[in-house]
């Protein structure tokens, strides 16, 4: 089997390539786990320090508030925010308020309003804010004019105030029921905000310290439906999922997957062609597939050794420059497997002869030192390199032997089709979009996680 006349420069970026793969994956794993467990704070209590505590009284818990004189003027508003902005990295943020007494005019109201919000106003008189107020029922939202929205509400009610950020709406509800929502044009923070404005007049907040009268699971629920909905509305060829599914197996050389994939398909699926001005040609990775197959399987079998055999056999050029990058990665693999397994001597003798050549050199010291740490442990796999001994690891040694062989079809077209699938490239646009659409909203709403995605489509 030959080599092109690019096939040196092919062989040093796809190496180079992985090599950054393998290097990434813990920095990766890491990056979840705090995906995971990230989101921004949400509101807890009221803030006494912003607000215009000459009308109001705030309870020592900041969870209700009361006013407790007689107004003398508009502008005598009893206002407070919370002690923090309503969070903007999900679907959804809500909050509620309980009327305990709606005093002697009952001029409540709930809302949101800015950092720089003038505390002597109701929420909505002032530009940027937005409120639904109790005595009229009225919507104001950036104006001391209000427009008819919902029914009043008064003691004994509960009314809440929610952020829709997929539909970029504020919505509203009453003793459990969504009375309206409004078009939101704010891409700044915004407070979770109540005021009160005549005589007696309490009200206790509710951000999320006890169960909601608003069913707001069932409405997330409800909202994520209507994305879907949306979404499958999209026309699209019947066949292009299986063109994508199939550009897959064939790249990645499943073939006994792909054999079982095109019989099951023959009767059920029109004939796929995936049209080459898109930047793929199904040639270029039919090439080898049965080499690329036995490879494929013997890495993530831990077999290195005969994997390095198969190479020397079928593809000399992979492995005749023992420095290359490809070579590090089964080299690391070979001393990885040999720690999984407990051959601890062995991996010494071995890491001195085989990755000893590496200490020193620019872009493999890093990752040779996190090998060689499994030593050190005596449960590697519970260490901060533990993820060397996952199949992930496998994944990519075995994706890198897959990618260079690829590299060595002499009528390639398309050097960089070698590196990834059709589908990853289109998981990448796909996340690349969200990203992109997410930063014209104001970095508002659930920030997008592929892995997230991929992962709940396995619960699935």
């Amino acid at each position: 089997m030959t080599n092109n006349n690019s096939g040196s420069k092919n062989e040093e970026e796809v190496g180079s390539y992985f090599l950054e793969v393998a290097r990434g994956a813990h920095k990766k794993k890491e990056e979840e786990m705090e995906e995971d467990t990230e989101d921004d704070e949400s509101p807890t209590e009221l803030n006494t320090i912003n607000s215009s505590g000459g009308f109001l009284v705030v309870s020592t818990d900041k969870i209700s508030v009361k006013y407790p004189s007689v107004n003398l003027h508009g502008h005598d508003v009893g206002v407070v925010q919370a002690n923090k902005p309503a969070p903007v990295k999900r679907l959804v943020y809500y909050f509620e308020i309980y009327v305990k007494d709606s005093g002697a005019k009952g001029q409540i109201a709930i809302g949101f309003t800015p950092d720089n919000f003038k505390m002597r106003r109701q929420p909505g008189w002032e530009p940027h804010s937005f409120g639904y107020h109790g005595d009229d029922g009225m919507l104001y939202r950036g104006q001391g004019k209000g427009e008819a929205f919902g029914p009043t509400y008064t003691a004994n009610d509960i009314v809440g105030a929610g952020i829709n950020y997929a539909s970029h709406e504020f919505f509203f509800t009453k003793n459990g029921a969504v009375v309206g929502t409004v078009y939101n044009d704010v891409k700044g923070s915004l407070f979770p905000t109540i005021a009160v404005h005549s005589q007696n007049e309490e009200v206790h907040v509710n951000f999320g310290q006890k169960p909601f009268a608003f069913d707001l699971e069932d409405f997330e629920k409800q909202e994520r439906m209507k994305q879907q909905m949306t979404v499958e509305k999209i026309s699209l060829p019947p066949n292009v999922s299986h063109g994508i599914v199939r550009s897959y197996l064939l790249h990645y050389g499943y073939e006994e997957t792909l054999n079982s994939f095109d019989m099951a398909s023959k009767t059920t699926v029109p004939p796929v062609h995936i049209a080459q001005e898109n930047g793929f040609d199904e040639q270029d990775i039919m090439y080898a597939l049965n080499e690329r197959k036995t490879l494929r399987q013997l890495i993530k079998n831990g077999e290195i050794d005969a994997a390095l055999g198969k190479l020397h056999d079928w593809y000399p050029q992979i492995v005749q420059d023992d420095k290359s990058a490809t070579c590090f990665l089964l080299h690391c693999q070979k001393f990885i497997e040999l720690v999984r397994v407990g051959a601890l001597e062995e991996a010494v003798k071995y890491g001195r002869i085989q990755l000893a050549k590496f200490f020193g050199l620019a872009g493999f010291e890093d990752f040779v030192q996190d090998c060689v740490a499994l030593l050190a442990y005596e449960q590697p796999q519970e260490s901060s390199v533990g993820y060397l001994l996952e199949d992930s690891q496998r994944e990519v040694v075995a994706d890198a032997v897959n990618a260079m062989i690829l590299s060595m079809n002499p009528n390639l077209k398309d050097s960089h089709g070698c590196l990834q699938s059709c589908l990853e490239r289109l998981l990448r646009q796909l996340t690349a979009c969200c990203l992109e659409r997410r930063s014209l909203n104001g970095d508002q709403g659930e920030a997008f996680y592929l892995h997230r995605v991929l992962n709940i489509g396995k619960k699935c």
